[in-house]
């Protein structure tokens, strides 16, 4: 007798994505999509026993940057190995299109800077097989990939295109410009764009020092793409803004951008030594009103300290700029390195007192990675706690600890969301009603940052591990991964454990699930490095029904495809 469903998955622990109890049910999937729920009597061509095991929707990711890498692979990682089924890409305004012949060399100067991607890499990956936004599209959707994925028009790009070298000077835009701006912010949405992004972050800067040409783009300019978002009755306003003044006037203009379009609109807020400690609050309180009057606006959030990761194979560690590190060592082998940095007499001069090592990053705010990660670490732990405990220099710690491990271990330098030194806040603004978990950044800062794979911290650090505060509901964190950012796109497909939406599913050992340190891995275009990481514990994850992996190991299944409104 043929089977009635193309697979069933029995007896699992189901957190259906909405957020309520947990329970144990069958899932069957039939054609791509999830056929029952519940008590399944049919059989499966496929059966999976997922008794003790825990079954949810597959992740959305709504902050990354696979632009690139869409382009150059069929795999999204390291979001696919982090149970991510979707991703919304072209974040922060930076991206490839539009963009004529004349214009690459500046987006990808760009790209480099903002999102520290190797520009070798980019030249030797990206086919610029497109000028057009709808052609960018097409481009990407012919590959296969292993994850679905959306995409973003991005400002800095649409300004280039219709501005020239006025929108590298930062000039204003004429009325003329900004009608075109908001042509083809129309277009792209019609061919099927997930929404608009721009960036006014006085931190996003070009591999040549060049601000983003985005950076003093005013309201009438905004509010006029957002108006093209209106007219084509579709698609997300995203942005990043990080001026001198710190104001929530900074926040407000979106507020209004978005009020004027009747779109909506999600913006990263994160809390920062340099921010006034009530800013966040105070942004929090405006959406808040705002939505209170109808609006729809979201904070994106993250749920571990935002910053970077420290190491002899990454891009940053205390010693990088030292002259000796420069001259004699970088260049070398890491092996080679290493033993030359055991030696005695290497070590007492790159100990000593130098101009570069004063201008290292503050020893509070950096601490040991460990294996499995801790992303909460405790201050007692931080290069300068162990440092004063030993009586050492703090800088003789450093360089003891990235000789761990042979060379590989790796430290956490802590930016943002980690002020008072624990995750109280993030807790706070991960379970407020108008936040959305976000800005894993996958695809982007190869070799500085790896935090695709919060969707493993929500689970592992956050429901079961934490020991400094409270946690999450597993039921509750499992929604934060799936429906609440699907809802926040529009993504009515998907999100959900329910018949007829997409068989996106996982199937996760909570017993086993483990994150593992980043480790760099060269397997970009001429070569090029980036951070990635591993996970235990993820059995299974399927994308229209297909797994693309199981047990962490790629299955070969290139199911994912371009997302094109699935608002529709």
């Amino acid at each position: 007798m043929p089977a009635e469903f193309d697979m069933v998955i029995r007896g699992g622990t189901v957190a259906d994505g909405g957020g309520g109890p947990l329970r144990e049910a069958d899932v069957a999937i039939r054609d791509g999509k999830i056929a029952a729920v519940g008590k399944v009597a049919g059989s499966g061509a496929e059966e999976i026993d997922a008794k003790g095991l825990l079954v949810t929707p597959g992740f959305v990711d709504v902050h990354t940057h696979y632009d690139g890498q869409l382009t150059w692979s069929d795999r999204l990682s390291p979001s696919s190995s982090h149970g991510v089924t979707t991703v919304v890409t072209g974040n922060c305004g930076v991206g490839f299109a539009p963009c004529t012949e004349r214009n690459r060399d500046s987006l990808v100067r760009l790209m480099e800077g903002v999102e520290d991607i190797p520009e070798v890499v980019m030249t030797e990956g990206l086919p610029w097989d497109w000028e057009s936004f709808p052609d960018f599209l097409n481009s990407i959707e012919r590959k296969p990939h292993d994850i679905d994925f959306a995409v973003l028009l991005p400002h800095s790009p649409l300004r280039v295109a219709v501005m020239g070298d006025r929108a590298l000077n930062l000039e204003p835009s004429t009325e003329a410009d900004r009608a075109q701006m908001r042509a083809i912010a129309k277009e792209a949405m019609l061919a099927g764009a997930a929404g608009f992004a721009t960036s006014q972050n006085i931190y996003h800067k070009a591999s040549d020092g060049a601000s983003v040409p985005t950076l003093t783009a005013a309201e009438a300019e905004l509010t006029a793409i957002a108006m093209g978002l209106s007219e084509a009755g579709r698609g997300n306003l995203q942005a990043i803004t990080l001026t001198d003044d710190h104001r929530l006037e900074n926040f407000e203009v979106y507020h209004r951008v978005a009020r004027a379009s009747g779109r909506p609109l999600s913006y990263t807020l994160l809390q920062m030594d340099i921010h006034p400690p009530s800013l966040w609050r105070e942004v929090m309180d405006s959406i808040s009103r705002e939505n209170a009057r109808g609006g729809r606006i979201k904070a994106q959030v993250f749920n571990r300290p935002g910053g970077g990761i420290a190491g002899l194979e990454n891009n940053y560690h205390p010693f990088a700029e030292h002259p000796l590190y420069k001259e004699r060592l970088a260049h070398l082998p890491l092996a080679a390195r290493v033993a030359e940095m055991r030696k005695p007499e290497v070590r007492a001069a790159l100990l000593a007192p130098d101009a570069a090592l004063a201008t290292s990053a503050p020893f509070d705010a950096l601490f040991p990675l460990g294996d499995p990660a801790d992303y909460e670490p405790h201050p007692s732990t931080s290069v300068a706690a162990l440092a004063a405990a030993r009586g050492m220099n703090p800088f003789e710690v450093v360089y003891d600890m990235l000789l761990e491990r042979d060379g590989r271990a790796k430290l956490l330098r802590t930016m943002t969301g980690y002020v008072d030194r624990n995750l109280d806040t993030a807790l706070e603004l991960l379970q407020h009603k108008d936040t959305v978990l976000a800005l894993g950044d996958g695809g982007a800062h190869y070799g500085f940052v790896c935090d695709a794979s919060y969707t493993t911290t929500n689970l592992t650090h956050w429901v079961r591990d934490r020991q400094r505060g409270g946690r999450l509901g597993l039921a509750e964190a499992v929604a934060m991964l799936t429906d609440a950012p699907a809802r926040l796109y529009g993504f009515r497909d998907r999100g959900r454990l329910a018949p007829g939406l997409k068989a996106d599913v996982n199937i996760i050992d909570m017993d086993r699930l483990t994150l593992h340190a980043p480790e760099m891995v060269h397997d970009l275009p001429a070569g090029g490095r980036r951070l990635d990481q591993q996970a235990d514990g993820y059995v299974a994850t399927l994308v229209s029904g297909q797994p693309i992996q199981r047990d962490g190991k790629d299955t070969g299944a290139r199911p994912g495809r371009l997302v094109r409104d699935a608002s529709a």
